[in-house]
Parts: C-alpha cells; sequence; structure tokens
C-alpha cells in the first residue's frame, strides 16, 4: 500500500466517522436505541481501522 493510499483511506474513514456521528445525533432525538448500539460498533470498528492505517503511514 503506499503513502498516498493510506492518506486517502484514512481521509474516506474520518468523512465516514463524522457522518456516522452526526446521524447518530438523529436516532438518539428520534430514540433509535438499538440502531444507535449498532453504530457504536460501527464507530469502534472504524477507528480500530484509524488506528491501523496510522500505524502503516508512520511506518513508512
Amino acid at each position: 500500500m503506499t503513502l498516498q493510499q493510506i492518506k486517502t483511506q484514512i481521509a474516506e474513514l474520518k468523512m465516514d466517522y463524522i457522518r456516522l456521528q452526526g446521524d447518530m445525533e438523529k436516532m438518539e432525538s428520534t430514540g433509535h436505541p438499538a440502531m444507535i448500539e449498532q453504530a457504536e460498533q460501527r464507530l469502534g470498528n472504524m477507528e480500530v481501522q484509524l488506528a491501523e492505517l496510522n500505524k502503516k503511514l508512520a511506518a513508512l
């Protein structure tokens, strides 16, 4: 994986993360606890992916 590919993936993940946080706020205001739980799990997965990509970036 090239430096540019890693940076692109990081940027995409960050955008998805921010979008999902906004969606969660909407879910909270409309009362969808099951959907919020799923979104929290997805955020956790994204955080793991970001950490892995940042490690790869630091190794280059």
